[in-house]
């Protein structure tokens, strides 16, 4: 393991916090789709439960993150990971409820709604906890490949939540199995960070970047957090007003498939509800695979500059969303999503450099709490368009989806021209 100017075993407990988190979360959302079915609650408020979720997560994050020095970092993972075990029960406990009869699809949903509140408003604490604990207690490169390796946990996690998904659903809990055992996990990582990992001794002070809402095929923006003294920067600062607006029209594109892939799978197949999850969970799997393979391999070796990531990522994802759309078979819309996936994550590291890069050395802090409003705000109503979309014709939301980032390639290679200092 690298040295990242932290004990071992103390990084790797910070390294689960985030892992935890990031996997439940995304076993929840490739669960959620089969579980509505079964419940017979209409595909809408599937979505819209975890649109909710995302909009309490981005208005309570940053008070989060500037409390973390107020009230102690460890506090702050002790709050969220309690605020994720108990989210985890409580929709755990509620849908066991509604599969077995014990209650009715619209009781148990409205108390799953509830606890998905419940992550939104206390999960967003952990992360830039874990974030500001190993900023204050590292320096230079190690600081640096540390918070990297910490936001690389959230990719980590879109793999593991769904692949060990099914592996958790036995009777009596069925398709609720795994949010319970998720939740035992995050108690024995809580258990370890109240036994094992000391309290706050920093070197310096520093704020915790706000972290995006995890989600499948979603990243963590591995940026140093801000000082407190960050220069305030605007919105529509000519430099980055472009940037912001790729970064808006993409992710809206890409949470509006994620929202329907897995429904899109159990339609397709046809397959028994009960039997539909392990496709859903190849399928999620594929995408989430394919975005590591970008962000970790494929981007370091081209080295392509933003305006080209944008560019290729736009086509690649239009290209894999229009045949996810229309593919029949497992095999077909397992590669095609895995495509539309290895695009997506061409695309965001290319809008979220480009602001990077068009802004100075001093106003690095501000774009990127703005970048990773940006990427949250997509997860707020896209899900549930795409939905909506979904229910007048299958394949429209992907076809919608296509056609969006294709006119972001054309107008990006046509008509933006990011600054010389982004190129």
């Amino acid at each position: 393991m690298p040295d990242y100017g932290l004990p071992r075993g103390r990084f790797l407990l910070l390294f689960a916090v985030m892992l935890v988190a990031a996997s439940g979360n995304t076993a929840m959302q490739s669960l959620m789709p089969t579980i509505g079915r079964e419940l017979r609650i209409p595909d809408i408020w599937v979505a819209v439960a975890f649109s909710l979720s995302a909009v309490i997560w981005v208005v309570t994050a940053p008070h989060w993150a500037r409390r973390a020095d107020h009230r102690g970092r460890r506090a702050l993972m002790r709050l969220g990971l309690a605020g994720f075990i108990l989210s985890m029960l409580i929709c755990g406990g509620a849908l066991a409820a509604g599969l077995g009869g014990a209650v009715s699809g619209g009781v148990a949903f409205l108390a799953f709604t509830l606890g998905r509140t419940l992550y939104g408003a206390w999960g967003s604490a952990s992360p830039p906890a874990v974030q500001a604990y190993v900023a204050a207690r590292t320096k230079g490169e190690k600081r640096t490949n540390a918070l990297a390796a910490i936001a690389s946990s959230f990719g980590l996690g879109t793999i593991i939540g769904p692949a060990v998904a099914p592996l958790f659903i036995f009777a009596p809990l069925g398709l609720a199995g795994p949010l319970i055992v998720f939740a035992f996990i995050g108690a024995a990582v809580l258990l370890a960070v109240v036994l094992r990992l000391p309290d706050d001794t920093p070197r310096s002070a520093v704020r915790g970047q706000v972290a995006d809402y995890p989600s499948i095929g979603g990243t963590a923006v591995p940026s140093l957090p801000p000082e407190p003294d960050a220069r305030p920067l605007r919105w529509r600062d000519p430099r980055i007003f472009a940037w912001h607006m790729i970064g808006i029209v993409g992710g809206h594109g890409h949470a509006a498939a994620l929202g329907v892939i897995g429904f899109l799978v159990i339609d397709r197949l046809q397959l028994p509800i009960a039997e539909a999850q392990h496709s859903i969970a190849i399928v999620l799997i594929a995408g989430a695979a394919a975005s590591l393979l970008a962000q970790w391999w494929l981007i370091p070796l081209l080295s392509l500059p933003p305006r080209q990531l944008v560019l290729w990522g736009s086509l690649v994802s239009a290209a894999g969303a229009v045949a996810t759309g229309l593919a029949e078979g497992l095999y077909e819309i397992t590669l095609a999503f895995a495509l539309a996936s290895l695009g997506f994550a061409l695309f965001r590291p290319g809008f979220t450099s480009g602001a990077s890069l068009a802004v100075r050395p001093d106003e690095q802090n501000a774009v990127a709490g703005m970048v990773t409003s940006v990427n949250g705000v997509a997860f707020i109503g896209a899900p549930a368009g795409g939905v909506a979309l979904y229910q007048i014709d299958r394949p429209l939301p992907f076809l919608v989806t296509g056609a969006l980032m294709l006119g972001l390639a054309l107008w990006t290679w046509l008509r933006f021209s990011p600054s010389a200092r982004a190129e």
